[in-house]
């Protein structure tokens, strides 16, 4: 059965070709989703929203406008970025630990690394001489995701002296990475 044909039957409700549909797109729309939101199992929950939404849809899809498989491009790009730019996705976001990443730092302690490791005592030298000021902006802004404004609201300091302290232990750290390469 040609596209055309299996467009027709899916917007006249027929559940095998919707079913034939997704077998199809599933793969290529859960992987442009991922791309924007960066985590498998979101994906494939926003993917499978977007299949129950060209459902409803279905009557919406005018072939004079497009291909079928951009129409449905466009609903999931629509929908990974919504979510993205949802307050709940950047409150997620906000709730990591920095402890992740600077745990790194802690196993330059150990005593049986290997050569295909990270050299986490140059990593070390690189935060260690930043100011105390200068780690908390790095971790929220860096880490956390927060931005400028948030942070500067939840630090009670003003949003000018956080892109100050942010520029300037930025400036600091690339003067770090370049007496470190030397």
């Amino acid at each position: 059965m040609d596209l055309d044909t299996l467009v027709v039957r899916f917007q006249k409700k027929d559940i095998l070709a919707f079913e034939k549909l997704y077998d199809m797109y599933w793969e290529n729309i859960c992987g442009v989703i991922h791309t924007i939101v960066k985590d498998k199992g979101l994906a494939e929950e926003i993917s499978q929203d977007v299949f129950a939404k060209i459902w409803n849809n279905s009557d919406s899809y005018n072939p004079s406008k497009g291909r079928f498989f951009t129409w449905i491009l466009n609903i999931a790009r629509n929908a990974a970025i919504d979510k993205v730019r949802s307050k709940s996705f950047k409150d997620q976001k906000k709730n990591l630990s920095a402890d992740y990443f600077v745990g790194i730092l802690n196993r330059a302690d150990s005593t049986d690394e290997s050569k295909e490791e990270i050299d986490t005592s140059a990593l070390k030298k690189l935060v260690l001489n930043l100011k105390e000021k200068c780690l908390e902006i790095i971790e929220m802004l860096y880490f956390k995701g927060y931005t400028q404004t948030e942070a500067s609201q939840e630090l009670d300091i003003p949003l000018g002296t956080v892109k100050t302290r942010n520029r300037s232990c930025i400036s600091q750290l690339r003067k770090n990475v370049t007496l470190e390469w030397k």
